[in-house]
């Protein structure tokens, strides 16, 4: 499990570097484009990263919610029906073939990461801000979620079903639930249900092909989805008759500050 984890984290690191400008500009040229963003969203992203953090953790619903999903997960582990459960996949398994690990690679956060960032220099490029934010958010609430669920599974190390360590949480289904989580917040159900139906799917997928115990996907599910939710509404700015009030900032052809209003349909 171990291995899995640094390839994944390889992944990361090879598709970021691999993004277009990502190389070092010529010596004394200016920074164009989505690097000059980039730099000014990496000075701010430790402060954005606490202020999520303390949204998410520091509410009295979202911590009774995860205190709930905890205990469940307990006793789901402690009582059989994990084992029950892993059984009925065992002798019923669902996802043969390539589609196992389609979900497998689709669900992972070795592939959120890379296309939210992928997101956010598409949208920097085109000087496109509310996208560009919306990109910074995704990538904060994934952040967050990786950091909690690695850290829950160092504490917790109990063995997988196939035998490898490091079950609870399930990673990549709390990672899948942020990603639709947060399309949610943005974009409604007609966006995010299809997001929630391939979440879904990755946990299943979890379960059925044995490496995770269905506990796992529970606990991940959850928190997934309290942190998408969180983070998302910690950004989402004021409202005025259905609109979203947003800066407007011009462009390097005709510049200037003031707000704009949007509605998307």
């Amino acid at each position: 499990m171990m291995s899995r984890w640094c390839k994944s984290l390889l992944c990361v690191c090879v598709s970021a570097m691999s993004l277009p400008g990502w190389a070092a500009e010529p010596d004394g040229a200016p920074a164009t484009g989505w690097v000059e963003s980039a730099r000014t969203d990496l000075r701010a992203l430790p402060d954005r990263l606490k202020a999520d953090a303390k949204a998410t953790f520091l509410h009295n619903d979202n911590l009774a919610l995860l205190a709930w999903a905890g205990l469940v997960s307990v006793a789901m582990h402690n009582g059989g029906a994990d084992r029950d459960v892993a059984d009925h996949f065992d002798k019923h398994e669902r996802f043969h073939n390539g589609v196992g690990e389609t979900l497998n690679v689709l669900g992972s956060p070795a592939c959120h990461f890379p296309a939210a960032a992928l997101w956010y220099v598409v949208s920097a490029n085109e000087q496109d801000e509310i996208n560009r934010q919306r990109a910074v958010t995704m990538l904060s609430a994934l952040t967050i979620n990786g950091a909690v669920t690695g850290a829950l599974k160092a504490v917790r190390q109990n063995d997988q079903p196939d035998g490898d360590i490091w079950a609870w949480p399930s990673g990549h289904t709390s990672s899948s639930f942020t990603v639709a989580s947060v399309l949610h917040e943005f974009y409604g159900l007609k966006v995010a249900l299809p997001a929630y139906l391939g979440a879904g799917a990755v946990a299943w997928r979890m379960m059925d092909q044995g490496d995770h115990w269905a506990s796992d996907v529970v606990f991940g599910a959850c928190l997934g989805w309290v942190v998408g939710h969180t983070v998302a509404r910690n950004h989402k700015g004021p409202e005025i008759a259905g609109f979203d009030v947003l800066p407007y900032y011009g462009n390097h052809r005709e510049p200037a500050v003031g707000i704009h209003l949007l509605r998307q349909f």
